[in-house]
C-alpha cells in the first residue's frame, strides 16, 4: 500500500525520470525536447522587469531561472499562479478565446503549473494542478482539478516501459471472459487486428510476433509528456492523468480520464461530456462520449458514440457504431453496431457488424454454465429482438433475426437471413430461412444504403464491406441451399421409407457419405420440382440447438428459391458493375470463375478476405516479412485493392452454382439477365409493399383524429424517399440489363 510521504520543497521541481532509466548523456527532458517544436526565435529567460511584474501579480516560482518565455510574452496576463520546474510559455497577448458560449481571456491565472510547455495564446484558468504536459496553441483550459502525467505514461497502449513488470501491461480481454483471447491495444488498432490476434490464439508463433510488434510500436523509454493538441477546450473536469489528446477536442465535465489517447483533428473533432470515466483505452477520431458513460480497457473506433450511461469494458468497438445506456463486456464488435437501450446486455461475443441490439436483449449470458468461458459469434446484420435471451456458446449466420423469447439452449444457426423463433406452445425451435428477402425487403434493401450513408469517417484505417450481398453472406447462402437440399431429402425419404414415419428413423441416422449425397440429390430434385410435395413435408434442421426437441425449418421451398435469387442478384450486380466501363467479353467472364469450388471467405473486422490470403498474411507475420502494424495494415490495403476482382470471381462462381452449370453459354447469360430483370422488379415492388404494410395497419392510424392528421404524421409509401430511390435504381438497372442483352 502506498503512503503519503513528506518530501523537501525541491521535490516539486526535481525528479521526473529515475536516473536508472536515462540513456547515457541524456537529461530528464530529452524526450520532452523531442516532442516540442521551439517557437520561431526560441525561448528566453525572463527579464527583471517581467519577474517584477509577475511577482506583483501574485505569481511564485520555485526558480524564475527555469521559467522561459518568448519575445511576445505579456506578464500582465499571468496572475495568481505557482510555477515549478522548467516551464516554457509561448506568446501571451492581450486578447480572448471563445468556444460556443465560453469566452476566456488569453493568459494564465490561478493555476499550479509543474514542468509544462504552453503554446501561443492559450487561456489557462483555475487549473489547480498541471504537471508534465505540452499544451498546444489557442487551447482553453478552465476549472480543472488535476492534470498530471507520469514518466511511465503509456496513453492507453498495451506496452510496458523500462523497469516495469509484465503485470502492469494493459490487455483487453475480448470474446471471452477468461482472458484467453486477450490482445494488447495500441493507437491505431482496428477490429481486423484484434480478430487476427484473438481468433488465432492457437497459433503460438503468431501470438509471439504480434506481442513483439506491439511492444515495438511505442517507444519503451520513460519520460513522454502528456499532450493537449491545438485548439482544444477542456473545462469543469476533475482528473486528467496520462492522457494524449489530438487537436480540436472538446471536453466538458469529465470525471476521470486516465491512461488514454483521444484522437481528434480539425476535420474529425472528438468530444467528451459530463461525468464520463475513461480508463486504459483508445478513442478514435470523430467520437462522441457523453452523459455519465464509463469505459475501461477499451478501443472505440472512428466516428463512434457512447451515450447515456453506457458501460464499455474489456471491449473493442468498430467504426460508425453507437452504444448508449447498456452494458457491454468482453466483446469484439465490428463496424456499424447499434445498441440504444438501458436494459440490453452483451457479453463475450464477436459481433461482425451492421448489427442492432433491441431493448431487453440479453446476449451471451453465462448462467447456463459452471464457468465463464462461453462465447457467441454472430455474422453481419445480427438482430436479436425485444427481450430475447441467448446463451453461450452460440453461433449465428449473417442477418439472423431473433424473435422475442427466452432461448433455452445454445444455438448454431447456419441459415442466413433467417427468422429464429422459440415456439413455446409446441416446444420447438423454428427457423425460417431467407425471411428478410421474402417478408421485409424494405429493411434488407435499405441496409447497404444506410451504413454507407452513416460512414462519415475521414480517417479510414479499417476497410469495410457495406453490401448486404457479399462473399461472406453468399458463401453462407450456398451452404444453406445444400443444407435445405439435405434436410428436405431426409424428410422425404423418411416419410416414404419408414412405415412409422419416425423422424428419427434409420435413414435419418445414416450419415454415410453415400447417404448424404443421396439425401441431397433427392432434396434438390424435390426443391426444383413441384412445391406441393415439399410443402407436405416436415423438414427438420440438424445441429442447430443443444436440446432434444425438434428444429422445424419453415417455408423451405420458398426459402430455397429465394436463396437462388440472392445468388443471381449478387452475381449479376457485380457483373454489371464490372462491365459499366468495359466492352463485354462474355466468354472471358465465364472463365474468370474457373472450375474450382468457391473459396472460403473471412470477415476480418469488416473487410472480407479470402481464407487463403489470410493464411498467407499470418505466415508473413510469423516469418518476419511483415514486421510492424503499418506493414500489416498495408497488406490489408493491398488485399482491399484486389477485392473487387476477387469478389467478381466469387460472384461468377455463385452464378455457376445457382444455374447448376460448369460453363455459362450465351443462352445461360440471357437467362441470367432475364432473372436479374425479374429480381430487380421484385425488389422494387417488395420494398414498396413492405413499407405499405405499415401504412395499411389500422392500429397505426388509431392514434390520429382523422385521415389528414395521419397523412401529416406518416405520409404515404409513395412519398417515401427510399422507396422512390429503389424504384429509380430499378429503372436504371433494367436499362443496363437491356444494353447488355443487346450486346450478346
Amino acid at each position: 500500500m502506498e503512503r503519503v510521504t513528506l518530501l523537501p520543497p525541491t521535490a516539486l521541481s526535481d525528479g521526473w525520470i529515475d536516473a536508472r532509466y536515462l540513456p547515457e548523456g541524456k537529461d530528464k527532458y530529452y524526450i520532452r525536447n523531442r516532442q516540442v517544436t521551439p517557437p520561431v526565435g526560441g525561448w528566453r529567460h525572463l527579464r527583471s522587469n517581467e519577474i517584477e511584474r509577475l511577482v506583483m501579480n501574485n505569481n511564485t516560482a520555485s526558480s524564475w531561472d527555469t521559467v522561459w518565455v518568448t519575445d511576445d510574452f505579456d506578464p500582465s496576463m499571468v496572475k495568481d499562479n505557482k510555477f515549478y520546474g522548467t516551464v516554457r510559455m509561448g506568446r501571451i497577448s492581450n486578447g480572448a478565446l471563445q468556444y460556443h458560449d465560453l469566452r476566456l481571456p488569453v493568459g494564465i491565472t490561478n493555476s499550479s503549473i509543474h514542468s509544462c510547455d504552453i503554446g501561443d495564446d492559450c487561456a489557462i484558468h483555475d487549473v489547480h494542478y498541471m504537471s508534465h504536459y505540452i499544451i498546444g496553441s489557442h487551447t482553453m483550459l478552465f476549472n480543472i482539478q488535476e492534470m498530471a502525467c507520469t514518466d511511465h505514461a503509456k496513453f492507453g497502449n498495451g506496452i510496458v516501459k523500462d523497469g516495469e513488470p509484465e503485470a502492469v501491461r494493459v490487455r483487453i480481454e475480448v470474446m471471452n471472459e477468461t482472458g484467453a483471447r486477450s490482445v494488447m491495444p495500441f493507437d491505431g488498432m482496428i477490429p481486423a487486428d484484434a480478430f487476427l490476434w484473438a481468433k488465432y490464439v492457437d497459433d503460438k508463433a503468431l501470438q509471439e510476433r504480434l506481442a513483439d510488434i506491439t511492444q515495438r510500436t511505442v517507444d519503451h523509454h520513460r519520460g513522454y509528456y502528456g499532450v493537449i493538441g491545438e485548439r482544444c477546450v477542456i473545462k469543469n473536469s476533475s482528473i486528467i492523468k496520462d492522457v494524449k489528446i489530438g487537436t480540436d477536442c472538446y471536453i466538458k465535465g469529465a470525471s476521470k480520464l486516465k491512461n488514454i489517447t483521444i484522437n481528434s483533428s480539425d476535420e474529425e473533432p472528438s468530444q467528451i461530456g459530463e461525468n464520463v470515466i475513461l480508463v486504459n483505452g483508445i478513442v478514435g477520431y470523430g467520437c462522441r462520449i457523453f452523459y455519465s458513460c464509463t469505459a475501461v480497457k477499451f478501443i472505440l473506433g472512428n466516428n463512434s458514440n457512447l451515450k447515456y450511461g453506457a458501460r464499455l469494458i474489456n471491449s473493442i468497438m468498430g467504426d460508425n457504431s453507437t452504444i448508449s445506456c447498456c452494458e457491454v463486456l468482453n466483446n469484439l464488435i465490428f463496424p456499424g453496431h447499434e445498441q440504444h437501450h438501458n436494459n440490453s446486455f452483451l457479453i463475450a461475443s464477436v459481433i461482425m457488424g451492421q448489427s442492432n441490439m433491441a431493448a431487453g436483449a440479453t446476449i451471451g449470458s453465462n448462467h447456463n454454465s459452471r464457468t465463464n468461458d462461453g462465447e457467441l459469434v454472430a455474422g453481419r446484420g445480427f438482430w436479436p429482438g425485444l427481450c430475447s435471451s441467448v446463451k453461450h456458446s452460440s453461433r449465428f449466420a449473417s442477418f439472423a433475426l431473433l424473435a422475442k423469447g427466452d432461448y433455452p439452449a445454445e444455438m448454431n444457426i447456419s441459415l442466413p437471413f433467417a427468422l429464429v423463433s422459440n415456439n413455446v406452445a409446441d416446444n420447438r425451435l423454428e427457423v425460417m430461412p431467407a425471411y428478410w428477402w421474402m417478408y421485409n425487403m424494405y429493411a434488407l434493401a435499405r441496409n447497404t444504403w444506410k451504413y454507407r450513408t452513416r460512414d462519415k469517417r475521414i480517417t479510414r484505417i479499417q476497410n469495410i464491406e457495406f453490401d448486404t450481398f457479399a462473399p461472406d453472406t453468399m458463401q453462407e447462402v450456398m451452404h444453406a441451399r445444400q443444407l435445405l437440399e439435405l434436410w428436405t431429402g431426409k424428410a422425404y425419404l423418411n416419410k416414404n421409407d419408414n412405415a412409422d414415419n419416425n423422424p428419427n428413423g434409420d435413414i435419418l441416422k445414416d450419415n454415410s457419405q453415400f447417404s448424404i449425397l443421396n439425401f441431397q440429390l433427392t432434396g434438390r430434385r424435390l426443391l426444383q420440382g413441384d412445391r406441393k410435395v415439399v410443402d407436405k413435408l416436415t423438414v427438420l434442421g440438424e445441429g442447430m440447438e443443444n436440446s432434444h426437441r425438434p428444429v422445424h425449418i419453415l417455408k423451405v421451398y420458398d426459402a430455397y428459391h429465394a436463396y437462388g435469387d440472392m445468388l443471381i442478384h449478387y452475381a449479376m450486380s457485380n457483373v454489371m458493375d464490372y462491365l459499366d466501363h468495359r466492352t463485354p467479353q462474355w466468354e472471358q467472364l465465364s472463365q474468370m470463375a474457373g472450375k474450382k469450388p468457391c473459396e472460403a471467405w473471412i470477415n476480418l473486422g469488416g473487410q472480407l478476405v479470402k481464407a487463403a490470403d489470410l493464411n498467407a498474411l499470418r505466415s508473413d507475420i510469423c516469418n518476419g516479412t511483415l514486421d510492424s502494424w503499418d506493414d500489416i495494415h498495408r497488406r490489408y490495403n493491398e488485399l482491399w485493392g484486389q477485392y473487387a476482382t476477387d469478389k467478381l470471381c466469387h460472384a461468377l462462381q455463385a452464378l455457376h452454382m445457382a444455374l447448376d452449370t460448369d460453363a455459362i453459354t450465351t443462352d445461360l447469360w440471357l437467362q441470367a439477365l432475364a432473372h436479374e430483370e425479374r429480381i430487380q422488379r421484385r425488389i422494387s415492388e417488395q420494398v414498396y409493399l413492405s413499407r405499405k404494410k405499415d401504412h395499411d395497419n389500422a392500429f397505426r392510424t388509431s392514434t390520429c383524429r382523422n385521415a389528414e392528421e395521419s397523412m401529416a404524421v406518416y405520409g404515404t409509401p409513395e412519398e417515401n424517399s427510399f422507396v422512390n430511390q429503389v424504384r429509380d435504381e430499378m429503372f436504371a438497372n433494367i436499362k443496363r440489363i437491356e444494353g447488355l442483352r443487346n450486346l450478346l
